[in-house]
């Protein structure tokens, strides 16, 4: 697949790229790697989740598991279905808030497989700062027969499951690197020599990255210098809210990632941070802002952390392999078709080696359940029975 943008597009990234220049010269010539990147993807109708553009499946730039089969969502009520079951029991609403729905998918999938198990709720929420993802959420569910309500803002006092897949690899990191005896931030600057054929931008070092900031991995273990990687600020601050919101539930999110212990690997010296454009995966953060999808890998011991610390329950952490088998996709793929017709069940086999393969999703994609005020015990749920992972 071709990866050159047309002159409609690069027109429009060098209007972003303008627009970061203003805000480079406003504060010094320099900026922090996260006000880079959440310019990048959320500067309005110019960043990259802000500007219409198609960004899920074949004609985008990546493919979610909630495309690759219904099979998924279908497989995470069976871990919702005892919570609402309790929060039914206490007499409180039976609520589902999405972060970043996405096309849809899997909100249509997850109503679907409650349809299919006789269990109504009273509302299923959406919360996305996407407009165009928005409409195309609203086109895809505009017929269905349950409440849904989109947000603009989170919800105070919730109660009821909370959902976010592939929400944390979307908020801002910030990029810091080994100096000698101290951890530096990672600036991002204009580039003297900067042409149209070359990026605009440059890291630069910036000042000395704060110790309470710093994951305890990084303070106890020797780096080389130069050594380059993320912290969360914004991933663990987002899960300090959701704390304050969630008075009786669980919170389900979905990312790739790693625990400190590997996320921190001495040699995993160069960071995470990527572009998806177009089914590529681009190594300089700097191609064609706007248009190229800019993540990192979620680091999932400081994000729990800060949950544990801020009063959530830890209720479960697997990969997602580990998740769906134990949650029942393989019985729910034989509910779907009979393996012995092979027209419809080697579609839906396809489907499960990409969420189950460690080659694919399996092992790279992690699973996070948090709770609060729910009386359930660690590995209880379904999805969480088999031996925990380490954080």
């Amino acid at each position: 697949m071709d990866i050159t943008p047309s002159t409609e597009e690069k027109s429009h990234s060098l209007t972003l790229v303008e627009k970061f220049k203003e805000e480079i010269k406003a504060h010094d010539g320099q900026i922090s790697f996260a006000k880079y990147m959440e310019m990048a993807l959320y500067t309005p109708d110019l960043g990259y989740y802000t500007s219409g553009t198609t960004k899920f499946g074949g004609r985008g730039d990546f493919v979610t598991a909630p495309e690759i089969s219904p099979l998924f969502g279908a497989t995470i009520i069976k871990t919702i279905i005892p919570v609402l079951n309790r929060l039914k029991q206490r007499a409180l609403p039976l609520k589902i808030l999405e972060f970043g729905a996405g096309s849809g998918a899997l909100a249509e999938s997850i109503l679907d497989a409650l349809v299919a198990s006789n269990i109504k709720i009273d509302s299923y929420n959406i919360l996305d700062l996407s407009a165009d993802l928005i409409e195309r959420q609203q086109e895809r569910l505009k017929h269905r027969d349950e409440k849904i309500n989109w947000l603009t803002a989170l919800p105070q006092n919730f109660n009821g499951v909370i959902l976010a897949n592939e929400v944390l690899d979307a908020m801002p990191v910030e990029v810091i690197v080994k100096r000698d005896d101290a951890w530096h931030y990672k600036y991002v600057c204009i580039a003297s020599d900067a042409n149209e054929m070359m990026s605009q931008f440059v890291m630069c070092d910036g000042p000395t990255v704060e110790t309470e900031y710093l994951p305890s991995t990084l303070l106890e273990n020797q780096f080389l210098n130069g050594y380059t990687t993320e912290i969360h600020p914004s991933g663990i601050a987002w899960i300090t809210t959701l704390a304050q919101s969630l008075q009786s539930g669980i919170l389900l999110t979905f990312d790739y990632g790693f625990p400190a212990h590997e996320y921190y690997h001495s040699q995993r010296g160069q960071g995470t941070v990527m572009g998806h454009y177009r089914h590529h995966a681009i190594q300089d953060p700097f191609f064609y802002p706007g248009l190229c999808d800019l993540t990192a890998h979620v680091e999932w011991s400081s994000i729990t952390h800060a949950a544990l610390n801020s009063g959530f329950q830890l209720l479960g952490y697997a990969s997602q392999a580990s998740y769906l088998l134990d949650a029942g996709i393989g019985d729910l793929a034989l509910s779907f078709a009979d393996p012995r017709d092979a027209e419809k069940f080697i579609p839906i086999s396809n489907s499960l080696q990409k969420l189950l393969s460690e080659a694919e999703m399996g092992e790279l994609f992690k699973v996070l359940c948090l709770g609060k005020n729910m009386e359930l015990t660690e590995g209880e749920l379904p999805g969480f029975r088999s031996k925990p992972r380490a954080l």
